[in-house]
């Protein structure tokens, strides 16, 4: 094991896969020479050259259809938005077709690509800049989606999505490109995470936060608020893929605590926690002792002030409150 940064552990997972795979190719604005608007990418195209690590021009239309195409013809284009609020721009890239290919062409055509790029809030960048669209495209059919949350678990799942026969839109968090966490060493072997596969980040027993993203470092933090200040007692599952969705580890969960709160960025209308709770709803209903509750972003546009996105978007605070809110026997 070592400490590597969110954002070396997700640079590695490229590397290893450029290394492996000469099909594999990274697209992007400024990825190549300049390392990436998040330095992501530092020192890959010096590494590997122009034809593996190409700058793309500024149209997010144009290179992800362009990597579509590419993808029917063996190659794996790995493209990153600088922000994933951009994919309205490619929006039919990226639904009508990448998600399609497959079905449309009866199981003849693949489309191996990877779109990754920062989907969140919490950076002062305002509306425009800080969709948090996992929900949205975990809604077609065709896409799987990822949100890791830790180093560790953003290599893993990076080198497993490259590998998909299928669209994987993997939405990262600029805000944990700097958080550090330990890592497999290549030496011990090629360390994979499949996609559609929670992870227990913490073992609890009087109730369970259900999240993903950065919402799961939140999550910890109260979890470790409400067992030090209130003696309960939580478990923490990081959900890790929205889709496929770990929906037996969601309901092992829930068998176990009996009490849900599901932490989510995203807006709680229609979002990522909402189909959770009807899962949960249809499938253990039974198994709560209380009304499943969720910690969303509030219902409105990004705020561009610091202090009050701060409040808008899930904290360790917010869920506290929240589960301080709820019955226990």
């Amino acid at each position: 094991m070592r400490t590597l940064t969110y954002r070396e552990a997700l640079r590695e997972g490229l590397d290893e896969e450029l290394a492996r795979d000469p099909n594999v190719v990274l697209l992007g604005e400024e990825i190549a020479q300049y390392n990436g608007a998040y330095k992501v990418t530092e020192g890959l195209w010096n590494k590997w050259g122009d034809k593996r690590v190409v700058d793309t021009p500024i149209s997010e239309a144009g290179f992800i259809g362009m990597g579509i195409g590419a993808s029917m013809l063996g190659v794996r284009p790995v493209m990153e938005l600088m922000f994933w609020s951009f994919h309205s721009v490619a929006f039919d890239q990226l639904v009508s077709n990448a998600a399609c290919v497959r079905y449309m062409s009866g199981g003849l055509c693949h489309c191996p690509i990877v779109v990754r790029g920062p989907a969140n809030g919490g950076t002062g960048v305002g509306a425009t800049h800080s969709h948090i669209p996992e929900g949205l495209f975990a809604a077609f059919p065709g896409l799987k989606v990822c949100s890791p949350a830790t180093p560790a678990d953003v290599k893993g799942l990076i080198k497993s999505a490259i590998r998909d026969n299928d669209p994987v839109y993997f939405m990262e968090n600029t805000l944990l490109y700097g958080n550090t966490g330990e890592v497999p060493d290549p030496a011990d072997g090629d360390f994979v995470i499949p996609l559609g596969v929670a992870d227990l980040k913490r073992e609890g027993k009087d109730i369970s936060l259900i999240a993903h993203g950065r919402s799961v470092i939140h999550a910890l933090a109260a979890a470790e608020i409400l067992k030090a200040e209130h003696g309960i007692d939580a478990d923490v599952l990081d959900l890790r893929s929205i889709r496929p969705l770990d929906v037996e580890a969601i309901l092992r969960t829930v068998h176990k605590t009996h009490r849900v709160v599901l932490v989510d960025e995203s807006k709680p209308f229609g979002g990522v926690s909402a189909m959770i709770a009807t899962i949960i709803q249809e499938e253990a209903f039974d198994a709560l002792d209380a009304p499943i509750r969720r910690v969303c972003s509030l219902d409105s546009p990004s705020i561009y002030s610091p202090h009050i996105e701060n409040e808008q978007l899930p904290n360790p605070k917010r869920i506290v409150e929240k589960v301080l809110s709820m019955k226990f026997a």
